[in-house]
């Protein structure tokens, strides 16, 4: 596969699912299929792949770089918080390993009708599912500065927030914000010379671009959910590996583990527990798996990635 299917931590991920012929997986964010690729080869001859995907052109595109394996492998065009129903429906629950590959997908940075590009001529939709919901354009629109200003550092960690919401909203009123680059360019303008050096070697309207995405697509809001689906749809000894690009993503999915790696979950920890809950997962590694300089060096997509994993437990624990 080219560049744009280029998998993050693909070694570390297969490591962690520890899949072989036979087994049962779900990639649950397939994009162009870079990882599902490789989970093929390693479940050969005769492993099955569940593909889904929010966006109905990634399920296409998936289609078309995977046709190879075409007996093998099920894709569903589906947001990842629906794992467990869709998983259900095509057959493949108990799992045997799941992954969730987060985030933007190059071959979606390199579509230029969907304005995720800084360079893109097109509006900003930013949408995974083009025909639903809001576009980020639309979404500029409805809301008021403080608002917008929250979006961009909640979702985007935006330190001159306030500063980028106000200069936003003004070129939109103005009609100088049309076009996905119109927005990076505002961006740009409104951090000053100042605020690119605090960005350092990112592009000065990444984090905006990123908080938008995340709140167009509400990535943080359905994760949660799209984590519990998972763990029901796995079979007892099966694993969930995940990867993270955003603090926020990370710290809903060491949450998630943290929680689920425990018996008793009251704060503070009583002498006796009473609320009933039992642990379900095994955490496989302490902290975060992070990728190598010299994959960060061949694929830049790579740099801020956080790779976590977990195996559900043959019985909840006493």
């Amino acid at each position: 596969m080219g560049e744009g299917h280029l998998p993050v931590l693909v070694k570390e991920v297969l490591a962690l699912l520890d899949i072989g012929p036979g087994s049962s997986v779900a990639d649950c964010t397939v994009g162009g299929g870079g990882h599902a690729e490789r989970i093929l080869e390693a479940t050969s001859p005769d492993g099955r792949l569940l593909g889904i995907d929010a966006d109905r052109a990634a399920i296409a595109e998936a289609e078309r770089n995977l046709e190879r394996f075409a007996p093998r492998i099920t894709l569903r065009q589906a947001n990842f918080a629906a794992i467990l129903e869709v998983a259900s429906e095509e057959g493949f629950v108990p799992l045997d390993a799941l992954l969730f590959d987060l985030g933007l997908s190059s071959y979606q940075l390199a579509d230029e009708r969907r304005g995720f590009s800084f360079a893109s001529s097109s509006a900003p939709d930013m949408r995974f599912d083009e025909e639903s919901g809001l576009s980020a354009l639309d979404l500029i629109d409805r809301t008021s500065e403080r608002e917008l200003a929250g979006i961009l550092a909640t979702f985007g960690e935006e330190r001159h927030a306030r500063r980028v919401a106000k200069a936003i909203l003004a070129a939109r009123q103005e009609g100088r914000l049309m076009t996905a680059a119109d927005l990076a360019a505002v961006v740009a303008g409104a951090v000053g010379r100042r605020g690119r050096a605090d960005q350092g070697r990112i592009h000065p309207a990444t984090r905006t671009f990123q908080a938008l995405r995340i709140a167009v697509n509400r990535e943080l809001e359905v994760l949660g959910s799209a984590l519990a689906g998972g763990l029901a749809a796995l079979r007892p000894g099966g694993r969930m590996a995940v990867i993270a690009y955003h603090s926020g993503e990370d710290r809903i999915v060491k949450r998630f583990f943290a929680r689920e790696s425990r018996d008793c979950i009251e704060d503070p920890m009583p002498p006796v527990c009473t609320c009933g809950h039992r642990a379900q997962l095994r955490l496989l590694h302490k902290g975060v798996i992070t990728p190598t300089p010299d994959e960060v060096a061949r694929n830049r997509r790579a740099r801020s990635a956080r790779l976590r994993g977990a195996e559900k437990l043959a019985a909840a624990s006493a």
